[in-house]
């Protein structure tokens, strides 16, 4: 990567209607490409401002999922909101937003409504069902989404001797329907420089956890024995868990050299994938024999000998401290009101453009006058577009 090197989106404009954490995730990623994302804000904020850790009532939560963003507040309902929108739109690339199907609608600000004024116009939908069908009235956060995908079910049959469903506080739908976003409307970029034609992106949270069960979609259709044990799991030490991922031939011949028993590759019963999976429990018994009597750091050193992928189960304090996240200059320093906290970059590099978080997460309608004064509204007209808020 080039730091000093011009940013890939540098030059495009992005409205921001989103909140929370799927939208936002997608526009953050927009804004550490180089795209000035102005994120429009109701004047009580977006409610993850309200989420821990607060200091000195900034939430570092809110900044790093807005970090290298401006804001901006209007009260959406009213009249000159409306007008002040339609004098941004004409400087604008993108829009993404992810309320409910039908709320951009009634503010006249869909897809249809602004298409033909604006044909440029990449207009980016996420939800949790899709803009159209059956389900797509349906209120949706993550965790409900993880649900009705199968995929808290799918984890669930990987846990030995469990019945009940996880509880889960990860975020995985929106995480990952805000990066697949985020890709679309890169292919949405591109097919426009060949068309000159903007374009409406509809992005379904419910499509996107289905495709995190690559493996049981397939077993969804066709009848596939079960192992004997959940494999990918824990392999115990002397000291705790490793997880190992014995996923190739290679990597099971290494397996069984790193055990000392070499002769498992020509053991009936795990010579081949198929009897490996049906007897997978007996071969996790027998190795733990062997790794039960080492602890994680000499086990692990082993398995890193003979080609094995394995990895500790650590806590996300212990994967900031990796090496090689410093090596990789993999976190950023970001400022707000309440002073400086650390904040992922995007996970990919580019070798002739620079790529990161922006340095400053944005106080409520901190950049209402300049973006809106850029716009050419007077500032009593962006006083009504604020509807008084305190943020003016």
């Amino acid at each position: 990567m080039n730091p000093t090197a011009r940013k890939p989106f540098a030059g495009l404009r992005v409205l921001d209607f989103t909140t929370t954490i799927a939208g936002p995730h997608c526009t953050r990623l927009l804004a550490d490409m180089g795209a000035e994302v102005i994120k429009i804000e109701a004047p009580e904020g977006d409610m993850m401002r309200s989420r821990p850790p607060l200091r000195n009532g900034a939430s570092s939560y809110f900044g790093q999922l807005n970090a290298g963003k401006k804001s901006v507040v209007m009260d959406l309902k009213s009249g000159a909101a409306n007008a002040a929108i339609h004098a941004l739109l004409a400087g604008t690339d993108i829009l993404v937003e992810n309320f409910r199907p039908g709320v951009m609608r009634r503010l006249g600000l869909d897809y249809p409504a602004l298409a033909a004024a604006y044909p440029r116009l990449i207009y980016c939908a996420i939800s949790g069902y899709g803009q159209t069908g059956p389900s797509s009235q349906l209120p949706a956060y993550a965790p409900v989404v993880h649900a009705a995908s199968g995929f808290d079910l799918a984890h669930l049959g990987y846990q030995e001797g469990r019945t009940r469903p996880d509880y889960c506080g990860l975020f995985i739908a929106d995480v990952a329907v805000g990066t697949y976003a985020f890709g679309a409307i890169g292919a949405a970029l591109h097919q426009r420089h060949a068309d000159g034609r903007g374009q409406c992106v509809d992005l379904s949270m419910l499509e996107t956890m289905l495709g995190f069960t690559l493996t049981e979609l397939q077993y969804a259709q066709f009848e596939v024995p079960p192992p004997g044990r959940p494999i990918y799991g824990p392999l115990a030490c002397a000291d705790g868990y490793l997880n190992v991922a014995v996923a190739s031939e290679k990597s099971f011949q290494g397996f069984a050299r790193a055990a000392g028993h070499p002769e498992w590759v020509h053991d009936p019963r795990f010579e081949r994938y198929t009897d490996r999976r049906r007897h997978w429990g007996e071969l996790m018994d027998l190795a733990e024999g062997w790794s039960r009597t080492l602890s994680k750091a000499q086990c692990r050193a082993v398995f890193d000998r003979c080609g094995v992928p394995c990895s500790p189960y650590r806590t996300v304090a212990e994967a900031m401290a990796d090496p090689q996240i410093a090596h990789r200059d993999a976190l950023a320093e970001v400022n707000d009101a309440g002073g400086r906290f650390q904040v992922l970059n995007p996970p990919f590099r580019l070798s002739n453009a620079a790529t990161g978080a922006g340095n400053h997460s944005p106080a409520l309608g901190e950049h209402t006058v300049e973006v809106l004064r850029g716009a050419g509204l007077s500032m009593a007209e962006i006083a009504a577009c604020a509807a008084g808020s305190a943020a003016i």
